[in-house]
């Protein structure tokens, strides 16, 4: 059995594709989806599957970098959880920094990170990160949120997607995160990264399709959904060398943990 922990739904998605969607994964295994959001219309289709699907769908609600100027508030995500049923929503993300895509809005992006960061404090919630060609600024944020944080150790949260080199994920490893891979790892020029998805600790590992983006290979071509999730868990069981229900037992409860969600029987 396996967890997708990342994947966004739009709200232009009918009853019908979601169904689809679901049951497509359940055939294959994955048996629970962290829905994220990053924005009001990922939010709010975040928070409808979840209540949909309460046995296999939690919820993340964010605002990531692509709303800086637009007037995000931490206010606003503090809002939406508070009026969501307890238990729904069991992470703060997407949120984090950018400065590939939005190089000029640098200062922005870390101030709404930061407010993030400290409602995620306040909640005892854990954050789901992204960070492309922001390492430094990332961990300067992370640092200072690990110093603050009261909830419970080890549940701090995790670098999504991660794509970084191996002193990177040590760094993110040793303020308590997870480190998350997506179907990045079975492209054809991502040797390092495999180099680097071998040397997690296997109680820091979590696996993600980032949907409807980054679909591995061999679906290639086609828009990424959960039920292609098993082509990162075989690619990560090869590197390692290791069985690839051993993949699912480790990163199924690790989000399980991470996220509190029902456990996969």
């Amino acid at each position: 059995m396996l967890i997708d922990t990342h994947a966004h739904f739009r709200a232009a998605m009918t009853p019908d594709d979601i169904a689809g969607i679901m049951e497509r994964a359940r055939l294959v295994g994955v048996e629970r989806i962290m829905a994220v959001g990053c924005d009001p219309d990922t939010n709010a289709s975040a928070l409808r599957l979840a209540a949909a699907y309460p046995d296999r769908v939690k919820a993340a609600v964010a605002y990531d970098r692509s709303l800086v100027g637009a007037d995000a508030k931490a206010d606003d995500i503090r809002l939406l959880i508070q009026s969501a049923p307890v238990g729904q929503v069991t992470a703060i993300g997407e949120i984090g920094l950018d400065f590939y895509y939005e190089p000029e809005t640098v200062e922005s992006q870390q101030e709404l990170m930061e407010s993030q960061l400290a409602l995620a404090r306040e909640l005892r919630l854990p954050v789901i990160v992204h960070s492309r060609q922001a390492e430094a600024e990332t961990l300067a944020l992370l640092a200072a949120h690990a110093k603050g944080w009261s909830g419970e150790p080890g549940c701090i949260g995790v670098l999504h997607c991660f794509t970084g080199e191996e002193a990177f994920a040590w760094q993110l490893m040793e303020l308590g995160f997870m480190i998350s891979f997506s179907g990045i790892i079975t492209f054809r020029n991502a040797d390092p990264l495999r180099e680097v998805a071998k040397v997690i600790p296997a109680d820091r590992l979590l696996i993600e399709t980032d949907s409807p983006y980054l679909t591995p290979v061999p679906h290639r071509g086609k828009p990424n959904e959960s039920c292609y999730l098993p082509a990162v868990a075989e690619l990560l069981a090869k590197e390692r060398g290791v069985l690839v229900a051993e993949i699912a037992n480790v990163t199924s409860a690790n989000a399980t943990r991470l996220f509190k969600m029902k456990e996969v029987l």
